[in-house]
């Protein structure tokens, strides 16, 4: 099993205008995250997309490509791609580039996002939601898959014969399904046959596992190998000495965040019965010592029928040196546990 890590590159915290000086050392402390990941032996960095004040990732792969030129072995890759916002030549462009500069290292985390700002943004309709998605994910594929292609669909100008360049350095670009809780969505991603990323991020990691039978079973039904049906989970997490330590090192952070996208979604106020609730043995949130830490990923794995990725969530506001200890501690401790 691979063990990672996902950011959303959260802006300054150093006053309430997140001023352009304080961003600018955010992003410095982020790299450097990035380079400690790598040192420690973590398998893969992941950087989201979002277009609002508070996240600084809505050009993701020119902050992939820095960490390429900082890196030697650990994977980068979105978290996710917003696809159906985006144009497809682009985004392979943009991966295919990311790809040579780390030397074959590129993966796409293709998805819809968990946010729309994207959408007024670029002169989208939420509408369109869905059949933007999947026309733009076929499009990304049909260019992964061939070096000059013929295509039309109805969001974009059609292809005659047209080559799309630069090609990867590897013999085919890794393309993941981020998905939430949409059963079409896991289905979709199994009768493509592409890897799957699941977000938990709430409730209980195994009340997923219908959906991922789901699309192990699409999968099998459109004659993808079942090693080819691979399936990782992200999740809030964070690694400390001691649980209690993680425990409230995490809480503030994650409770200003929740409480923050709750009043915008209306969710009920974020309260610390509820976050240790999903801190224990079937909760989504994996935090703890790195040999709790290391035991719970593993249950999640069994609880979804083995998993080949878990990725980390820590984006809740806590400092630079306690994101590089827990960075530390996953790397020589958790992922040596779990393997």
């Amino acid at each position: 099993m691979e063990i990672g890590i996902d950011s959303f590159a959260a802006a300054s915290q150093d006053d309430k205008n997140a001023d352009t000086k304080g961003n600018a050392k955010s992003l410095a402390e982020l790299l450097e995250r990035i380079e400690l990941a790598d040192q420690v032996g973590i398998d893969s960095f992941g950087i989201g997309e979002h277009h609002r004040k508070e996240f600084l990732d809505s050009a993701p792969t020119m902050i992939l490509a820095a960490a390429a030129a900082r890196t030697t072995n650990i994977k980068l890759h979105s978290a996710v791609t917003v696809l159906s916002a985006a144009d497809p030549v682009r985004v392979f462009q943009n991966f295919a580039t990311l790809d040579l500069i780390s030397n074959g290292r590129a993966e796409i985390v293709a998805g819809r996002g968990s946010f729309t700002d994207a959408f007024p943004l670029f002169g989208l309709n939420l509408q369109d939601y869905d059949a933007l998605f999947v026309e733009k994910l076929e499009l990304l594929l049909a260019i992964r898959d061939n070096e000059t292609l013929n295509w039309s669909g109805k969001f974009r100008a059609p292809l005659h014969n047209q080559a799309i360049y630069p090609r990867p350095l590897q013999k085919q670009l890794p393309v993941w399904l981020g998905v939430g809780g949409t059963p079409a969505s896991f289905a979709r991603a199994g009768t493509m046959g592409l890897p799957l990323m699941v977000a938990v991020i709430g409730g209980e990691t195994h009340q997923f596992r219908p959906l991922v039978d789901l699309y192990r079973q699409a999968g099998a039904q459109a004659g993808h190998a079942p090693e080819k049906l691979k399936v990782g989970l992200h999740s809030f997490g964070y690694v400390a000495e001691t649980r209690e330590k993680a425990m409230n090192d995490f809480y503030p952070g994650y409770e200003k965040l929740m409480n923050k996208v709750g009043k915008e979604r209306g969710w009920a106020p974020m309260q610390r019965a509820r976050f240790e609730a999903q801190t224990g043995d079937r909760g989504a949130i994996v935090i703890g010592s790195p040999e709790e830490v290391a035991a719970k990923i593993l249950r999640h794995s069994d609880a979804l029928g083995g998993i080949s990725r878990f990725s980390f969530q820590m984006d809740v506001g806590l400092s630079h040196e306690q994101v590089k200890r827990s960075i530390e501690l996953i790397g020589r401790e958790v992922c040596l546990l779990v393997r």
